[in-house]
């Protein structure tokens, strides 16, 4: 399928790993221009040989080592991709971390840095982003969220801040559709990836986490879903 996606810019946060660094690779899979950021130089460039290899050509790719919880440093990444590149088309607001427990055991720091690092990144580099997407006619926001923005479950603070990004492209979609730029929110499950928290738990308890997948349980919690959503209609 020809998604119209050659030579189109996409920035990517926190892309050095997991679902960012999937998403770069399939974007420059299907010609996209893809700007890598990421906090660790040496991550950061292993991700960037990574994704140069499903790209098409030479020359689609980009990096950038920056701390985007900071405003100078997203304004660095849209920044290097516009003079990179000469635009913006696409912008993947992935990056995001909470920490904290239960509501007396978190502290104010703990819920401060939790916004400072999922959601303002993400207010900041659409900010940016927008005036160069309407420079070309429009453009496209992914706000990768999580199921833990949708239902309970996870941290608290990591809950609020991926309620708070769904709700923040559901109003960005309302204000920028007249420039043609689409607004978009995911909220995937679980991922395993090099590094991760699951991926962690798997070393540290594969025949735990394997007993967790397996098929009757897996069964047992379709079958959980479903009662539940059931019970909500």
């Amino acid at each position: 399928m020809e998604l119209g996606l050659t030579d189109k810019v996409a920035v990517i946060t926190g892309s050095s790993r997991g679902l960012g660094l999937a998403s770069a690779r399939a974007l420059v899979a299907e010609g996209c221009r893809v700007v890598l950021c990421a906090r660790g130089a040496e991550q950061l460039a292993e991700a960037a040989v990574e994704v140069e290899a499903a790209a098409k050509r030479p020359g689609m790719i980009g990096t950038v080592q920056a701390d985007v919880s900071t405003l100078a440093g997203i304004e660095l990444v849209i920044g290097t991709a516009v003079e990179t590149f000469g635009g913006l088309d696409v912008l993947v607001n992935n990056v995001g971390r909470a920490a904290g427990s239960d509501l007396l055991g978190t502290t104010d720091a703990e819920w401060q840095a939790a916004f400072d690092e999922t959601l303002f990144p993400a207010i900041r580099a659409s900010r940016l982003a927008v005036p160069h997407m309407r420079q070309r006619g429009g453009g496209a926001i992914v706000m990768i969220a999580s199921i833990y923005g949708r239902e309970a479950g996870g941290r608290m603070t990591y809950n609020t801040v991926k309620a708070a990004e769904i709700s923040l492209a559901k109003a960005l979609a309302q204000q920028l559709a007249p420039a043609n730029i689409r607004v978009n929110s995911v909220a995937p499950g679980s991922i395993m990836f090099p590094g991760g928290s699951w991926h962690k738990r798997q070393q540290s308890d594969p025949a735990g986490i394997a007993a967790w997948l397996s098929p009757e349980t897996l069964q047992r919690l379709r079958e959980l879903s479903t009662k539940i959503s059931d019970a909500k209609r």
